[in-house]
Order: structure tokens, then C-alpha cells, then sequence
């Protein structure tokens, strides 16, 4: 049968709106604000052009949309290199301690500009107890850059008032694409709602990545973007696994749920080197709610125990170190997170957050105005993170100061810049002694000639945070800029002509109009899945097979292999997808880029013959850890046009002692 294409005899054509820029940034979270930043500091005296698309629109657009209540990676007093440490030993001991420690060093840097921006942040006073943002800003306390001292939740966090984080930065960043729109003389630089689904290769170099294409969400537009150099900072994935949420709760997941899987599947298909994608974050967060957990665990100093009283990290210690020494004993979060699910599987659940019994204790040590100020800061907490935590308590009747409140491990999101390390192979800085395998051009450079990478999907680098994902986009944007310039002679061509970009992103919209008088009920045809049906599958498969919630994140060779064996089956229903409406037609897109984000998950989790992550993932038929074979990376590339992939093994080398 030949295979069908989209003719646009069914759906209006769209116009197609062709862009020439040098440096495009995907996205439009912290990293890509970052880089919009650093990239107009340095780029706009050397007349490059730096253009921004966003999915959505920057003032809210990423992780940190909803806000924060701390800043969780910043350095101040500690040093780079305990930073390193504290990294490795979160996450079982293969870290790229190159990039991270390069990240430490600069980190800071980024979070004094945030409080020149405007950003609140918490200071001790005179008497060493805290004051909020603005209580330390109207009492005339120094900035941090000039010694003011923050308040600490743990080593590496300090407290904010973040409600409006997001928008702060993303001015910063609005107004540096400004500036460089106007010395550029460019009409638009920065396109918001705009999804980007695809990239391409240099008609006269393939290995060069050359543009990008995507669609409007709003209008019949389709948009061509050609550039010398590319930043992918476009997101993990989330709802690839079927998530605990149901009914009228489904969908809602802990991580942004329009994370899906973007930045992954673009720099894949481009044929950019993954590594560490067999790992995934699977936190622990108010059941239900999602709400979080670190403030009250670092700052208020609550207890986490089952429902006997017991402290799980306690009791079930000694035997977890038998299966996963020497990276037990560091407490790391998943390590936590597998000694919790120990504790449910025998029934002492359900897992309880001592709220009641923190606020008790602190009360203990302050004057009731203190107190009182204290517990609003707690309750704001989530209204600055999860306000669906704060109506979940309500709707249930619970006072979390007078009683404890569950707590859960949630579904597995794939992502990089959490306690998770899933992403890119990047090229890393050449000053500090790093093996010649960890760099090899410029810094945070894909394997993909002019392709960078910043934030969720640089990968085996994690706890970056939104500080850290900052700063990674501006480290990438002055790599980027130093690319574009030792190449002036470079013009990027496409192969590819416009009629043929606009066929490939709409063929959602002439399957479903061609076809939707088949059937009575426009949901339910024999020629297309709609995108919430194929979704749906993609959950399923992923939950069963890969680890999920279903088996308690547990997997096997043989799981692994039947959940790919329907994986490929469902990639092929993929190219069924119907959409009929520009809304639709961006679920489609979503759909296949969280199939090629779960498929190299899952594929890295059969190459690695161990559980690297309890708590994270098992492997039963391979349940300890084992250094001795497989304390290295797991890299893999895809091959598109083939549909095949290459899985290997590559050299972990350590730069900090321990």
C-alpha cells in the first residue's frame, strides 16, 4: 500500500513563515533564559543574531513557571568541589564531574542577578533568626554579591520568595532579546507559542544540525528557523508513565506536565549521543497533591516515618547496604526513596510527613509573632510551588499543623537537572584535567556539530536546579557565540524545501479530516488514533514494562523486551495520529516525542545489567549494584532513517577525590 501523505486537499494549508537568525534557543525556561541573557551580552557587539521560541510564553514557561520557595543550588560559602561530592554520591557515583564542577563555579553568579532583578531573598538578622525577602530588603540587609547572609534550608539551598521567580528572570531575558533585536535590526526575535518538533541537518554538511521547524499553537502558521548554531533547553519528559493521578485528577504530575520529552527527542533524532538515560527521578511528594517535600524536610526539620512511628532510613539501613554499599550509606534520594517503598511493601504505610510535630518543636524556640510569621512561610510554601496541595488539604479536612499528612513516591520523569541525570553527551570545559572523551570543541556542544545543550537534557550532571539550569545556558550561549564566530563563513541550507516542512508537521490534520466521516462518533475511526487514546497506550506500556507505579518499579529483560516489542507497534500507530485542531495536532507531536523519550529510556535500562537506582528502578533479575562491570556510562545513538540503535559503554573517570 503506498504510504499516505498530506496533499492539503483536506486541511487549509498553512502559511509558512521562514526565519534567519545565528543563534536559536529552544525553549523558554530558566536555561534558555540564561542563554538569551549571556548570549545578548556577548553575541550583540559582534552583530549575531539570537533568536528565542517557546512552546509557551517565557513569563511562565518551564519548571519554575508555578514558582519556588528556595533557590536549591548555590554555593556561597561551600566549595565546588563538596558540591561534586554531594552530586556523585546522590546519584550512585557516575557523575560527569567536569560539568558539574564547572556549574559550581559559576552558579552563583546567576543568583546575584536574580536579587539585582528583583528577586526576594531570605537573610538572617542581627539576632540569627530569619527574615523573609522583604522583611531583610525593608530592614536594609546586604545582597548577597555584598556579603548579606542567606538562610539556608540545607547545605546548598537558600530560601526565596519565589512566587513571581519566573517572571523576574524571564524579563531579564525578554529585555537582552530586545536589545539585541534592536542593534541587530531584526523585526521579531522572540516567538512565544510556537512548538518546535523537529530539527534538520546542513544540505551540504549532514552531520551539521542547520534549522528548526514548528508550529504555531494558536495561528495556521508553520515556522522554519534557520540558524548556525542551536541550544535545545526544551525540557525532560513527564506522563510518559502512567501517573497516580486519575479521573478528574489525570495528568497532574509533580514535574511540568507539558514537559514532553521535547528536548530528548529533537537532539536523538538529529543523531546527538544520549548518556545515563537508563536513569529516571522518581520523588517522593504529598500524596495526591504533588506538593513539596524539601522545605519541610531541611527547613522546618520534619520527620518522615511509617505509620508506626518508625524511621524507615533507620531500620531498613543495614540490609539496603548489603545491595547497594558503598552509595547506601550516603542517604542519596533514591536510596531514601527505596528504603520508603521497603516499608509499604510490608504494609506499615501509609508513609507519614510529621508536619504537626515540626511546628511544635520550632515553637518550642521563638516567640509566638516569630512562630506565626514562620507558619505562613510553611503554608506559602506550597502556594508558591503546588497550590493544588493546599485545596487537596482542604477538601480532605486536614490542619497540618495539628496533624501529619502522607507522603508518596510518585510516577518516573525523565529529566536532568533534579536529582536525575538523564540527557545529552555534551562537551565539557578543557581546564580542568577532564580525559580527552569528556571534550572535544566547545563547552556543552552535543556530538552534533552547532547543537548545544542546557538545563533538563545535558546530561549525567544533575542537581542543577533552576539556579544551575541559569547558568548552564549561559555557559552553552558563550560557547555557542564562540562557534558562530569561529565559523563566519557558514550559511545553513536545508535540503528540505518549505511545501515539504509544512507536509511533515500537518499530516495529523489531513488524517483526521480525511477520515473523520467514517465513523458517528469522531473519536472512535478506523483510520486514526486520536492523540488522548494514543497517550493513553503510551502510559500503559511504559507502566507495565518499563518500571512504573503498577510493578513498584520493577522491570526484566523480559518485561523490557515484550514493552518494546509493543512500543515499536505503537510508533507505527503513531503515524496514525488524527488531530482536529491546532491544540490536537501539538498533542500528536508530544505523543511521539515521549515515545522516543521512554524508548531510549527504556533501552538504556536493558543495556545495564544492574539496578544502578533502587528507588528509582529495579532490575529483578539483576538486583545489586555492580561496580565491578558497570560503574560507567551508558551512551546510545539513534539512527532515524534506520529506526535502529547503538548502545555502548563508555569510560567513567573521577576528578574529585573523595
Amino acid at each position: 500500500m503506498e504510504k499516505e501523505t498530506c496533499t492539503f486537499s483536506y486541511c487549509q494549508k498553512p502559511e509558512v513563515v521562514e526565519v534567519e537568525t545565528d543563534l536559536l534557543l529552544i525553549g523558554g525556561g530558566m536555561a534558555c533564559c540564561g542563554a538569551a541573557f549571556e548570549g545578548a551580552r556577548w553575541g550583540t557587539p559582534k552583530g549575531v543574531k539570537i533568536t528565542m521560541v517557546d512552546k509557551a510564553a517565557t513569563d511562565r514557561s518551564g519548571a519554575v513557571a508555578m514558582g519556588l520557595s528556595a533557590i536549591n543550588t548555590y554555593m556561597g560559602e561551600n566549595d565546588p568541589k563538596d558540591y561534586v561530592k554531594m552530586v556523585r554520591g546522590d546519584l550512585m557515583g557516575i557523575i560527569r564531574e567536569d560539568l558539574v564542577y564547572d556549574l559550581g563555579r559559576h552558579v552563583d553568579d546567576s543568583v546575584h542577578l536574580f536579587e539585582e532583578w528583583g528577586l526576594p531573598i531570605w537573610k538572617k538578622a542581627d539576632d540569627g533568626f530569619s527574615l523573609d525577602g522583604f522583611q531583610a530588603r525593608d530592614q536594609g540587609k546586604a545582597m548577597l554579591k555584598d556579603g548579606g547572609v542567606p538562610v539556608r534550608s540545607g547545605k546548598w539551598q537558600i530560601m526565596i520568595n519565589g512566587e513571581s521567580y519566573k517572571v523576574i528572570v524571564a524579563e531579564a531575558a525578554k529585555k537582552a532579546l530586545e536589545f539585541n533585536r534592536q542593534a541587530t535590526g531584526v523585526a521579531q526575535n522572540h516567538f512565544e507559542r510556537i512548538f518546535v518538533v523537529k530539527l534538520y541537518k546542513d544540505a551540504n554538511d549532514p552531520k551539521r544540525v542547520a534549522a528548526a521547524a514548528g508550529f504555531s499553537v494558536r495561528e495556521n502558521k508553520i515556522y522554519v528557523f534557520k540558524a548556525k548554531a542551536i541550544i535545545n533547553a526544551s525540557g525532560g519528559a513527564v506522563n510518559v508513565f502512567r501517573p497516580r493521578s486519575t479521573q478528574e485528577g489525570q495528568g497532574r504530575a509533580w514535574y511540568p506536565v507539558w514537559n514532553s520529552g521535547s528536548g530528548y527527542a529533537l537532539g536523538l533524532q538529529a543523531g546527538a549521543e544520549l548518556t545515563m538515560m537508563e536513569n529516571r527521578f522518581v520523588p517522593a511528594r504529598f500524596k495526591d497533591g504533588y506538593g513539596p517535600v524539601g522545605a519541610w524536610f531541611l527547613f522546618f526539620k520534619a520527620k518522615a516515618t511509617n505509620s508506626l512511628g518508625e524511621d524507615y532510613c533507620v531500620t531498613h539501613l543495614e540490609d539496603t547496604k548489603k545491595l547497594y554499599s558503598p552509595y547506601a550509606e550516603k542517604l542519596g534520594t533514591c536510596i531514601r526513596n527505596h528504603m520508603m517503598m521497603v516499608d509499604m511493601k510490608l504494609g506499615k504505610g501509609p508513609i507519614l510527613m510529621n508536619t504537626h510535630t515540626a511546628m511544635a518543636e520550632l515553637a518550642k524556640t521563638m516567640d509566638a509573632k516569630r512562630i506565626k510569621h514562620l507558619e505562613a512561610e510553611a503554608w506559602e510554601d506550597f502556594l508558591d510551588m503546588a497550590i493544588g496541595q493546599a485545596g487537596l488539604w482542604a477538601c480532605k479536612n486536614v490542619e497540618p499543623d495539628k496533624e501529619p499528612s502522607e507522603i508518596m513516591p510518585t510516577e518516573p520523569y525523565l529529566l536532568g537537572s533534579h536529582a536525575g541525570c538523564a540527557g545529552f553527551w555534551c562537551s565539557g570545559p578543557d581546564d580542568l584535567g577532564a580525559p580527552d572523551h569528556y571534550h572535544w570543541g566547545y563547552n556543552r556542544m552535543s556530538t552534533v556539530p552547532g547543537l548545544f545543550m542546557a538545563g533538563d537534557i545535558c546530561g549525567a550532571s544533575g542537581h542543577k536546579f533552576s539556579s544551575g539550569s541559569h547558568a548552564e545556558g549561559r555557559i552553552a550561549a558563550k560557547a555557542a557565540i564562540a562557534f558562530i564566530l569561529d565559523h563566519p563563513d557558514y550559511k545553513p541550507a536545508l535540503k528540505e524545501t518549505a511545501d515539504q516542512v509544512a507536509t511533515d508537521l500537518y499530516f495529523p490534520f489531513e488524517t483526521y479530516e480525511k477520515y473523520k466521516t467514517v465513523s458517528t462518533d469522531p473519536a472512535i475511526n478506523p483510520h486514526y488514533i486520536r492523540p488522548k487514546m494514543l497517550q493513553t497506550r503510551l502510559q500503559k506500556i511504559a507502566d507495565e514494562y518499563f518500571g512504573g507505579i503498577s510493578t513498584w518499579y520493577m522491570t526484566s529483560k523480559t518485561m523490557l523486551n515484550e514493552g518494546l516489542k509493543l512500543l515499536e507497534m505503537l510508533k507505527e500507530d503513531a503515524a496514525k495520529m488524527g488531530a482536529a485542531n491546532l491544540h490536537e495536532l501539538m498533542r500528536c507531536w508530544e505523543n511521539y516525542h515521549r515515545i522516543l523519550s521512554v524508548e531510549a529510556h527504556a533501552r538504556h535500562i536493558l543495556f545495564r545489567e544492574e539496578t544502578r537506582y533502587p528507588g528509582y528502578y529495579y532490575r529483578g533479575d539483576f538486583l545489586p549494584i555492580d561496580d565491578k562491570n558497570w560503574k560507567c556510562f551508558v551512551n546510545s545513538t539513534y539512527d532515524v532513517e534506520k529506526n535502529t540503535w547503538e548502545i555502548k559503554k563508555v569510560p567513567y573517570v573521577q576528578l574529585v577525590a573523595d
